[in-house]
């Protein structure tokens, strides 16, 4: 498996899913006559699962989708692999059409390009670690020793080398869900799916795979889609965030500017509990120098630099262990700006009054 891998796009375009025998007619009344999920329910008995659904997910990116139960996110997730078809709508990865495919381009496609992870590990009882790991590529028609040298490399890559001829009853839950991630990765997929993957697990455990899974997709580089209904997990794992109500996506941004800039009251209502100091970079507070020396007098010599990608919290640190303003330089090392400590005070406060 090369680490070199830069993943693929997904392109989601107009979605929508509407569950029930008369879904056409109702998506019909829904589009053209602006009808509510109440009346599709009521005149159609349908149910809208995905409402006009559209977003693109970069080569390499970790792409959060999150939601409350019955959100729609993973409704949504299932149709990019096609366990569930889409209503009506285009999905694009890599650009190929996943809409267009007959039934057994989609089992190669299934098999070759997506790995999959559940939130139940739904590993097979009766095989080895190594055998549940190397399932994807026997179904494959890989032989047996390639698929054995594959497998024990992703063993290497999830740390649990050693436990290949156990079975799954042997291990703990964050063992098994890490068996999981190896068997979705040993196929070398382009597209990793991830349905609440850690919500399972007790809260130590959880964490550390998700530092796990973070330093893996940094080696691995695979586009992922990760479903989850913990704003925490999302804004820890993520590059990117899209939040979902009532199977419509309300908000995409990255962590701090969900943060920052909620859309709408029910954003705003999700994410007061996150704190702005894992999330707010210097470059959202950091004023010109020209700007901080009118309020401030001139940047003093114990000045301390920092990178205009640097949170908050390590700004906070730096700033009260010196006693000192910070100027920000960008990753060319050029100087784009200053903050005050008042300006971090400030930073920190109205974060809080929000």
């Amino acid at each position: 498996m090369s680490s070199q891998s830069l993943g693929c796009d997904i392109q989601i375009k107009n979605v929508w899913k509407v569950f029930g025998n008369t879904s056409a007619e109702a998506l019909d009344a829904i589009q053209n006559q602006k009808i509510s999920k109440t009346e599709a329910l009521e005149k159609f008995n349908s149910v809208i699962g995905v409402s006009d659904v559209s977003f693109d997910v970069n080569p390499g990116e970790i792409f959060c989708v999150m939601g409350l139960s019955g959100s729609g996110k993973s409704t949504l997730v299932r149709h990019i692999n096609r366990l569930l078809e889409p209503t009506s709508g285009q999905i694009l990865v890599n650009g190929q059409d996943v809409m267009g495919l007959e039934k057994e381009s989609l089992q190669e496609f299934r098999n070759k390009k997506i790995g999959m992870v559940f939130q139940n590990f739904a590993l097979m009882p009766h095989r080895s670690v190594i055998d549940n790991i190397a399932m994807p590529m026997e179904i494959r028609g890989v032989n047996k020793n390639q698929r054995y040298e594959q497998a024990n490399k992703i063993l290497d890559i999830v740390e649990l080398q050693g436990w290949g001829n156990k079975y799954a009853h042997e291990l703990s839950g964050g063992m098994q869900q890490r068996v999981g991630l190896a068997r979705a990765l040993a196929a070398n997929p382009e597209v990793l799916l991830m349905d609440e993957p850690f919500s399972a697990l007790d809260p130590l455990i959880r964490r550390q795979l998700q530092i796990e899974f973070i330093n893996l997709s940094k080696q691995m580089k695979k586009t992922t889609v990760f479903i989850t209904h913990d704003l925490d997990e999302a804004v820890k794992v993520g590059h990117r965030i899209a939040i979902m109500r009532d199977g419509m996506v309300i908000q995409i941004g990255t962590p701090e500017q969900i943060v920052m800039n909620p859309a709408d009251n029910y954003v705003a209502d999700f994410v007061k509990g996150i704190s702005r100091l894992k999330v707010v970079e210097a470059k959202t507070i950091m004023k010109s120098k020209d700007q901080f020396e009118i309020e401030n007098g001139p940047l003093p010599s114990n000045a301390i630099e920092m990178k205009e990608n640097d949170l908050l919290t390590n700004l906070i640190e730096k700033s009260v262990s010196n006693n000192a303003p910070i100027v920000i330089k960008d990753n060319s090392g050029n100087l784009i700006g200053a903050i005050s400590q008042k300006d971090l005070l400030t930073s920190v406060v109205e974060g809080q009054d929000e």
